[in-house]
């Protein structure tokens, strides 16, 4: 018989499709997980939404979101992982909006781009990767980045990022800098970012000078591929 403590809890927990309630782990199966959550019947996970079901121990409280309150069998269909799913979801709308900045581990390469853990799983666009699109998506996988949210579909939950807008922004930022303080006569440090016939392209560091062939040497030399590389350090005058 539940005492009045124990009957008092229960009246607050609300048994309705989609709600998240706390609940305990009665029982491990192959297949499946058996768990109370203070309804009149058990409620039950399948396996599959643990990482490593060996681990699960009876008497674990686990968060879980009510699926259907009875299946043909007469039991509650609990979800672990959409139960964390709508807490980040919520958690996530709270603290970023679309043109927010928000940080995430790229988790893995999909069609079109890269999956991103921000909370929730967020998309990222191959075209938005980088100011240049990477042929190697594979090398950003478990890395940490900063993203601008771009769109959040509230409908669908999903979201997308874009990681190339902030590099730009940075580099316009830069840009602006350097233009207010950089003068005529000023030595700057730069990469040669691109060559070609006539000169080279080097980079200062958020804006892109020409180092013309004419102005690479005191004598005369055929190509600027000759003196320069890509992605080699210089010394330039303004």
């Amino acid at each position: 018989m539940l005492t009045m403590e124990e009957a008092l809890k229960l009246s607050t927990v609300r048994f309705a499709t989609g709600e998240i309630v706390k609940g305990t782990i009665i029982e491990v199966r192959p297949k499946e997980v058996l768990v109370d959550i203070g309804y009149k019947s058990e409620g039950v996970i399948s396996a599959n939404e643990f990482e490593d079901i060996k681990k699960v121990k009876v008497t674990d409280e686990i968060d879980v979101l009510i699926e259907r309150l009875e299946d043909k069998d007469g039991m509650v269909v609990l979800s672990r992982e959409k139960a964390e799913f709508k807490k980040n979801w919520d958690k996530i709308l709270t603290i970023c909006n679309e043109g927010g900045t928000i940080s995430g581990k790229v988790k893995s390469v999909v069609k079109g781009g890269l999956l991103v853990n921000i909370g929730v799983e967020a998309f990222l666009p191959a075209s938005q990767i980088d100011i240049v699109p990477p042929k190697n998506l594979a090398g950003f996988v478990g890395n940490m980045y900063d993203f601008k949210v771009v769109k959040i579909n509230q409908d669908r939950q999903n979201i997308v990022l874009s990681r190339r807008e902030l590099i730009e922004q940075e580099r316009n930022e830069k840009r602006a800098k350097l233009l207010a303080e950089m003068i005529p006569g000023d030595i700057r440090k730069g990469t040669v970012k691109n060559i070609t016939d006539f000169g080279a392209f080097i980079d200062l560091n958020g804006i892109d000078g020409l180092l013309h062939i004419t102005d690479m040497s005191w004598g005369r030399i055929g190509h600027p591929s000759e003196l320069l590389k890509v992605g080699q350090d210089i010394d330039v005058v303004v």
